[in-house]
């Protein structure tokens, strides 16, 4: 990666270029450059992109193998590589050992993610002479097309002659069935087959039986644990007890499948005990058919001391915020006491697995999603301040925004990341507020009221919507002023045009959970007037005709309403409610989708961020 022109001379130089995490050279004979010079590779590579570039890609004689090279490099164009990089050269060899025993273990947990999705070792299929499908691949964890362009086009992928979209967490014979999941959930056994830490497989005469990741994946578990132990045997400062303590009690998890202890330790790490944050390990569910399973994923960084402010301010709400929540939420949800962490700002060095995107990236996180430590509010958030904050991510989202706002509303759009960073703050301190997870309803929990799919939707829609709420509360506070405020708004309608412009549903007919959570707002703010589309007026850029145009004062109500209804249908495990909201904004098939059809092609017209990684 090209990081950047140094001396502005126009000219790639040695000491200019980065090596991408996850797609270094493994030989030394593939190496480009010994930090000095170039070497052979990079000659040969540098004049095959020359070739490319003045005379095209390769002509291939099979036309279905052409197309779907095109399809590969449509799919590709629609991201932009955007890098966070990372340097420990001169850091201590505490830090050092740490950072390399992590690294290693990500790759590992690469691994177990693609075994998880079904596609390990398919990349073998791969042509030699084809490294553009090989960095799909790696970008999409796997052949698919992602993409909201390429997506639907099932000759776009990695592999010639295609494959089969199949879970690795099922049998492939269950999965023929387009209802499988739901006759998991029916199942007598579903407490066991549906086992977030478990994957399915035959016990013969159809029958199904769960297997503990711990056993499914023992060797690659086991080297994670290897690799965690040896991190935290590094470790020698009392400063960084708290992190040692964590990996130790990681490492024992990946070796018997008992998350519980692990979540304890980690749960007690924060930024006044540690420089370092590191999650490893199952968590979200979003990836599966099923939405039960949890992926393994790597979230590491370093404490952004900028959020001890933030969390000196929202910190003595904590409680005021709950009690506020259930009274809107009502019987017979009832307020608990809450003793979650406020988000901690993190700069990202590593995301891997589940939480590395092919394009875009999640700006905060809250966990665990099960056990006594999210049940009882003892989670932690994070938020990740060093995603779009460079200036080539600002002037893209300007772009963007540009295009659908009409002139008047662009007034409110403001690209300082700060304004995303609170909004984010309050979406992740809301996933420990009001009805969550673990929260029953005659003893049922939300994956079985609702199902997994619209189980997960709902609670970022919970989320999401708290966090436009609180934003409006914490005006009341005197924390935030009006202007922020409405500042803030606008960018999550702005966030909320980027989801839907996605689409509801992926190829394979699988919820996008922020996609259908932010047609439901942005619907609702339509309906409600506080959002309007003006066919006729001008957008902010200049160019388009028709745009969006925020109306300031009907925004609260609007929001306050929303977040009523959200929260009764989590409380009173409301499923037909549910249903409606789905019927009216997701699968909706009159004005709005039209609408939808805008939304997506300006949206879609910039490539979006591609977070690429290098750790020296």
């Amino acid at each position: 990666f090209w990081r950047k022109d140094v001396n502005q001379n126009g000219a790639v130089e040695p000491d200019e270029v980065a090596y991408l995490w996850g797609v270094r050279p493994t030989s030394s004979a593939e190496e480009w450059t010994d930090g000095r010079t170039f070497l052979k590779a990079f000659t040969a590579a540098y004049l095959q992109m020359l070739e490319v570039r003045q005379n095209g890609y390769p002509r291939q004689q099979d036309p279905a193998e052409q197309r779907r090279r095109e399809l590969v490099r449509q799919e590709l164009a629609q991201g932009r590589p955007t890098l966070l990089e990372s340097d420990f050269r001169r850091g201590s060899a505490e830090d050092q050992a740490i950072v390399a025993h992590v690294l290693r273990a990500a790759a590992i947990i690469e691994g177990l993610f693609a075994s998880q999705n079904g596609v390990a070792g398919l990349d073998a299929r791969i042509p030699a002479d084809d490294p553009a499908s090989r960095m799909l691949f790696y970008r999409n964890q796997g052949p698919f097309c992602e993409q909201p362009g390429t997506e639907q086009d099932r000759d776009c992928g990695a592999l010639p002659g295609g494959a089969k979209k199949l879970s690795g967490l099922y049998p492939v014979a269950l999965q023929q069935d387009p209802g499988f999941c739901a006759d998991l959930e029916k199942s007598k056994d579903r407490a066991s087959l549906l086992d977030p830490f478990a994957v399915v497989r035959e016990a013969g005469q159809g029958k199904l039986r769960a297997v503990p990741y711990s056993v499914a994946y023992h060797s690659d578990m086991a080297r994670v644990s290897r690799e965690l132990t040896a991190a935290a045997d590094a470790i020698h400062s009392k400063e960084e007890g708290a992190l040692k303590t964590y990996l130790l009690a990681a490492a024992r998890a990946f070796r018997n499948n008992r998350w519980q202890p692990a979540d304890e330790a980690w749960a007690r790490m924060n930024s006044t005990n540690s420089r370092w944050y590191l999650r490893i390990g199952p968590d979200e569910t979003y990836f599966e058919p099923c939405a039960e399973k949890a992926g393994f994923h790597v979230s590491f960084a370093r404490i952004n001391q900028d959020s001890l402010a933030w969390q000196q301010k929202l910190d003595p709400l904590k409680t005021e915020m709950e009690t506020t929540l259930a009274a809107m939420t009502g019987p017979p949800y009832q307020a608990r006491r809450v003793s979650f962490h406020l988000p901690d700002f993190i700069d990202i060095i590593l995301n891997a697995g589940g939480s590395r995107y092919a394009a875009g990236g999640i700006g905060g996180q809250s966990l665990p999603n099960w056990g006594p430590v999210a049940n009882e509010g003892r989670g932690r958030t994070v938020v990740m301040t060093n995603l779009d904050a460079d200036d080539d991510s600002k002037a893209r989202y300007l772009e963007k925004a540009g295009s659908l706002f009409c002139a008047a509303s662009m007034q409110y759009v403001n690209s300082d990341p700060r304004l995303e960073n609170l909004s984010v703050i309050l979406h992740e301190a809301a996933h420990n507020l009001g009805p969550s997870h673990e929260y029953t309803v005659d003893g049922r929990v939300d994956g079985d009221i609702f199902g997994g799919p619209l189980a997960a939707m709902l609670e970022e829609l919970k989320a999401q919507t708290s966090a436009l709420y609180f934003t409006d509360w914490l005006v009341q506070k005197q924390i935030i002023d009006d202007g922020t405020a409405l500042e803030m708004h606008v960018g999550d309608i702005a966030w909320a045009t980027g989801q839907v412009a996605q689409g509801m549903y992926d190829a394979d007919g699988k919820s996008k959970a922020y996609s259908q959570v932010a047609a439901v707002q942005l619907g609702t703010l339509i309906d409600s007037g506080a959002v309007a589309f003006e066919s006729g007026a001008e957008a902010g850029n200049g160019k388009d005709r028709g745009c969006f145009q925020v109306n300031p004062a009907k925004l609260k109500p609007a929001i306050e309403a929303l977040e009523r209804r959200v929260l009764h249908i989590k409380g009173a495990g409301d499923k037909a409610d549910a249903g409606q909201l789905m019927a009216s904004y997701v699968d909706d098939t009159g004005h709005w989708r039209d609408l939808r059809g805008v939304i997506a092609e300006r949206w879609l017209r910039v490539p979006k961020t591609s977070f690429v990684y290098s750790v020296r």
